[in-house]
């Protein structure tokens, strides 16, 4: 039995104060103890002006877990007419848990206490908060129980402290220069990536006060059958492209190689990303779903760089569904790229914009380099 299912609430979280581009670098640290000759080149490119981390500016320490801070995104879910004892399901995301076992979405509920419920992880890049949303959906819509909550959340700071990179080398920012796609390298992505969780709450029914979002559909596409890896983690590619994992490494080599860092083949990315994730997936969703420009109120997009700003516009337009920029919607500049999180705090500082009237309809955009995975999210506002 399918049931219609409405986002009620949703919440983010953002720990600590803002951190601006002129202090990001003592909070991440410096690589070779030397300032980055790159980031204000990359910083140029993507367009991000703030963002928040889990380490402390001033002290160095790290105030949150990433279970931490999904926990308090959940916990902006609640009040007095809903508890955390109330929650039937839990469907919980992130890039990097804190740990490889248990699964992230278990120790979110340890963090949250409450009682006993359904508690699953869903695991990926950036498409990992879409899809433990579509799994809190479809929980709901299937009649198993009233309500679901989801959560997405990103710790990526830890991971990009300077004593995980090498210093770059003057070839490396030559390049930089020239080619601005070529910073999506280890370094690009400390300037990138951030902190941030989100949540929202799934019920059976519309809120009985003020709007809700009405799911739709949740489609999600992977390319992986067509495509290589591309951005990773825990791993590293041999001569022949073959990715291999962080447990056939020993311990000297994890750290020689940088193997736990996040890495990104670039020129694949900037040779794949908009047909893979955008044109090929969305041309058919739109076939079937019978989408067109006109229905888009508001168009989501997960870019991880202003740079690829034009590439999305050209594409949308290749299809025949090219969405006005002003019916755009995106946080980039104050929230920085936070992976699976992004689509919760799109979608969370909406909502509470005022901005949105009852019959609109959303579309977001959640594109994931790892091995070319995209999903494409469609609400109604009721």
């Amino acid at each position: 039995m399918s049931n219609l299912v409405y986002i009620t609430r949703t919440s983010s979280f953002l720990p600590l104060e803002a951190v601006g581009n002129d202090t990001m670098e003592s909070v991440l640290g410096m690589t070779g103890d030397k300032p980055s000759r790159t980031r204000k080149i990359t910083l140029r490119s993507n367009g991000i002006n703030s963002r928040h981390y889990v380490t402390d500016p001033k002290t160095g320490e790290v105030r949150y877990t990433n279970a931490q801070l999904a926990a308090e995104a959940v916990r902006g879910l609640t009040d007095e007419t809903f508890s955390i004892d109330n929650i039937a399901c839990l469907s919980a995301s992130t890039s990097i848990p804190d740990q490889i076992l248990p699964g992230h979405g278990v120790m979110v509920h340890g963090e949250l206490g409450g009682k006993p419920c359904e508690v699953v992880t869903t695991a990926g890049v950036c498409a990992a908060g879409a899809t433990a949303l579509k799994y809190a959906w479809l929980a709901v819509s299937a009649g198993e129980f009233p309500n679901a909550v989801a959560t997405a959340s990103e710790t990526a700071s830890l991971v990009l402290r300077a004593s995980r990179y090498a210093a770059e080398t003057d070839h490396q920012v030559a390049s930089l220069e020239s080619r601005p796609e070529l910073a999506f390298q280890k370094d690009f992505l400390r300037w990138m990536l951030s902190d941030a969780a989100g949540a929202f709450l799934l019920q059976d029914r519309p809120a009985t006060n003020g709007l809700s979002l009405r799911i739709d559909w949740i489609d999600v596409a992977s390319y992986a059958n067509e495509q290589p890896v591309c951005m990773y983690a825990g791993a590293e590619k041999n001569e022949r492209g073959e990715l291999i994992g962080w447990a056939r490494f020993s311990h000297e080599e994890l750290g020689r190689q940088s193997i736990l860092t996040v890495k990104q083949d670039v020129k694949m990315l900037n040779a794949n990303i908009a047909e893979y994730c955008l044109e090929k997936p969305l041309a058919k969703i739109a076939e079937r779903r019978g989408l067109r420009t006109e229905h888009i109120d508001w168009f989501l997009p997960h870019m991880s760089s202003e740079y690829f700003r034009p590439q999305i516009v050209t594409g949308l337009a290749r299809i025949g569904l090219p969405i006005p920029t002003e019916r755009w919607f995106t946080n980039l500049s104050t929230r920085g790229n936070t992976g699976s999180a992004s689509i919760y705090l799109m979608i969370d500082e909406l909502f509470h914009s005022g901005r949105l009237q009852p019959g609109q309809r959303i579309l977001g955009f959640v594109p994931e380099s790892g091995r070319f995975t995209s999903v494409f999210i469609h609400l109604t506002v009721v």
